[in-house]
């Protein structure tokens, strides 16, 4: 498996704040990838220079081979990015706004075709998709966004608070999207979200951010292990801490 994503010293500095600070991390072919952190550590300000929608201080990311300062066309057709507060067309129907998405990113008929129908499949809405998307309830609407997402095959999906509001069953639904995507599809995924239950279910590695600087990576047990941890949020925890000590 080779690399998909590789973060190297990336860094952003606002006026008078440094928000990101010699970030450094990558994210193998299939690898579900959690960046985590307290609120105002850097995890959206470094999402969002690997989306390509803020440019960088210091640093690059290179996306499937793309620099993300050099190539950052070229880095917007191997990715998608669904914000937490990503929304959808009330007024349309599910099956209306599947075609529209895919006609933004295809060309080809066929291909816009072959895109809702794998939309249509991922999401399991059936026949909802007749019914105005206003209708739908928090978690259909998350289903829609996450098979729009993923149904031209990127080969980096950023997900921030994937399942966030959602409820358990619709929540557990879409993580077994997600590692199913990434074991059968060998897509990547590079995840953000304030639930560690759902991290330590999901993830392969975790990286945790504190005051823009990456403190550590690893696996779920690696990390519980190094830190003499029962579970992530004592890791979560204990690493914040470290970093407010020091």
């Amino acid at each position: 498996m080779g690399k998909v994503l590789e973060v190297k010293g990336l860094s952003k500095q606002y006026t008078k704040v440094l928000a990101v600070d010699n970030v450094s991390f990558d994210i193998e072919e299939g690898e579900i990838f959690a960046l985590i952190g307290p609120n105002g550590a850097g995890k959206t300000t470094t999402i969002r220079m690997i989306s390509t929608l803020l440019k960088t201080t210091a640093g690059d990311a290179v996306v499937a081979g793309h620099s993300v300062n050099k190539e950052p066309e070229k880095v917007r057709e191997c990715i998608t990015y669904l914000p937490d507060e990503a929304g959808a067309y009330k007024n349309m129907t599910g099956n209306n706004y599947l075609k529209f998405m895919a006609g933004l990113f295809c060309t080809d008929p066929r291909q816009i075709i072959e895109c809702v129908k794998r939309a249509k499949e991922i999401c399991g809405l059936g026949d909802r998709l007749n019914d105005k998307i206003g209708s739908y309830s928090r978690g259909m609407i998350r289903k829609l966004l996450l098979a729009r997402a993923v149904m031209t095959r990127p080969k980096l999906a950023i997900l921030d608070e994937p399942t966030s509001g959602l409820d358990v069953i619709n929540a557990i639904e879409i993580r077994r999207m997600i590692k199913r995507l990434a074991s059968e599809e060998k897509m990547s995924f590079l995840l953000s979200s304030h639930n560690m239950l759902e991290i330590e279910f999901v993830s392969d590695r975790v990286g945790i951010i504190a005051k823009g600087h990456l403190m550590v990576t690893g696996t779920g047990e690696e990390l519980k292990a190094r830190y003499n941890a029962q579970n992530l949020e004592e890791v979560f925890e204990r690493v914040v801490i470290e970093n407010e000590i020091h």
